[in-house]
C-alpha cells in the first residue's frame, strides 16, 4: 500500500498537497505534506498553488478548507465516514430552533452573538456569520468571548459545552451565569410554558452565556481521577490537558492548551521532564516517540485509550484510493460548501483575524 500511495504521489506532484491532522493515524500522517490543527492546514493549503487538496482529517475539516481554497481548488476527503461527533452534535435546524427559542424567551437579538468553535459544520459557522458572531479556536476562545462581549450581553456558545464552559470560567463568569441548551430536551413548564433546551425562559434571559451540550467524545473521557491516579504513580509529573475536557479535569491540570500549545510545552520542556497528556492517543504517542531520545517521558492521561474513531477511519487504503483516482482524472469524494453558506462561513472566519490568540 505504501508503494501504491508513493508511485501516486509522484506522478501528481505538485498539483496536489496531502494535509494531516495532528490526530490522524501514523500509516497515513508519514505521508502528509502538512500536519498541523484544521485550520492551520486549511489557512496553509489554501495559500499553496495545489490544485488539489487531500484532507486527511474529518468532514468539517474539509468543510473549512474548501471554504477558504482560492479559485481552481478542490479539496477531497479519502472516506465521507469521517465525520466528527461533536460537530454532529449541533445540526444546523436545531441551531435555528435554539435562537428562535431564545428571541421568544425574551433575548433581543441585538445582545446575544453565536460564536461557534471550528469543530463545527460550515453551515453552523454560517449561521454565525450572518448573525453577527465568529469562529474561534481552541487557543483564541477567550479573545473570541471578549470580542462578543464587546458588542454583546451574551453568548451562544457552540458546540462544545466544555470548552464553553472552561473558557467563561477562566474569565471570571460564575458558573450559574452559564447554562446548557439540550437541542432534544422538549419544552420546560406546565403546558408547553416555557423554552426548549431544558432552560426556562427566565434562566436563559438571565444567563451570561448559553452553552450547547455537545461535547468532543475523546476529551470527555478524561476524568478527575485519572489526573488523581497518574499523580499518584508518578509523582512530580505534569499533566496538560486540552481545553474540551471538563473543567473539573482543567483546574486539576497543570497547563491547558490547544493541540498545537499542548506541542510546545512539551518542547519547550526542559530534559528528564516528564508529561501525562490529556487528548487523542496517537498524537500522544508520537510526541512519546519523538521526545524519548531526549529524556522526555510522556504518557497518556487514561492508560484506556482515547482514540478518534472517526479519524481514524482515514486510511492507507482510502489514501491510496482517492490518489489513484486523481491520477486517472478522476476527483472522488469531493467537498464543497453551497456558495451561500461559503459567504457567510468566510465572513465569520474573517471575524476570528481581527482576534489576536
Amino acid at each position: 500500500m505504501d508503494e501504491r500511495i508513493a508511485a501516486a504521489r509522484r506522478a501528481l506532484g505538485k498539483t496536489t498537497i496531502l494535509l494531516g491532522h495532528h490526530y490522524q493515524r501514523d500509516e497515513v500522517i508519514r505521508f502528509a505534506d502538512l500536519t498541523g490543527d484544521s485550520y492551520k492546514l486549511s489557512k496553509a493549503a489554501a495559500e499553496t498553488d495545489a490544485n488539489y487538496i487531500i484532507f486527511c482529517g474529518v468532514h468539517f475539516m474539509a468543510e473549512s478548507a474548501d471554504v477558504l481554497a482560492h479559485e481552481g481548488q478542490q479539496v477531497i476527503l479519502p472516506d465521507l465516514n469521517a465525520g466528527c461527533s461533536m460537530a454532529d452534535m449541533a445540526e444546523i435546524g436545531q441551531v435555528e430552533e435554539c435562537w428562535e427559542t431564545l428571541l421568544d424567551s425574551g433575548v433581543a437579538e441585538d445582545e446575544i452573538l453565536p460564536i461557534t468553535y471550528m469543530n463545527s459544520s460550515a453551515a453552523i459557522k454560517a449561521f454565525c456569520g450572518e448573525r453577527g458572531g465568529l469562529v474561534c479556536t481552541s487557543s483564541n476562545a477567550r479573545k473570541a468571548f471578549e470580542w462578543a462581549f464587546a458588542r454583546a450581553k451574551k453568548i451562544l456558545f457552540l458546540p462544545d459545552q466544555h470548552l464553553g464552559r472552561n473558557t467563561g470560567h477562566a474569565m471570571g463568569i460564575p458558573l450559574n451565569e452559564m447554562v446548557v441548551y439540550d437541542p432534544w430536551q422538549s419544552l420546560v413548564g406546565i403546558g408547553g410554558s416555557g423554552a426548549g433546551g431544558g432552560i426556562t425562559p427566565e434562566r436563559l434571559r438571565s444567563a451570561k452565556v448559553v452553552l450547547w451540550k455537545g461535547h468532543c467524545s475523546v476529551h470527555q473521557r478524561f476524568l478527575p481521577e485519572h489526573v488523581d491516579k497518574v499523580r499518584a504513580k508518578y509523582p512530580g509529573i505534569q499533566v496538560i490537558v486540552h481545553p474540551e475536557c471538563r473543567l473539573e479535569v482543567c483546574e486539576k491540570a497543570d497547563a491547558l492548551g490547544s493541540t498545537e500549545r499542548l506541542i510546545k510545552i512539551v518542547q519547550d520542556a526542559p530534559v528528564g521532564s516528564s508529561f501525562a497528556i490529556g487528548t487523542e492517543i496517537h498524537l500522544v504517542n508520537r510526541l512519546a516517540k519523538e521526545f524519548a531520545p531526549l529524556g522526555k517521558k510522556i504518557i497518556t492521561l487514561d492508560d484506556t485509550g482515547c482514540l478518534c474513531t472517526t479519524m481514524y477511519r482515514i486510511s492507507p487504503q482510502h489514501l491510496a484510493w482517492a490518489l489513484e483516482n486523481l491520477v486517472g482524472g478522476r476527483v472522488v469524494n469531493r467537498i464543497q460548501v453551497r456558495d451561500d453558506v461559503k459567504y457567510w462561513a468566510r465572513v465569520a472566519l474573517d471575524r476570528m483575524l481581527e482576534i489576536r490568540a
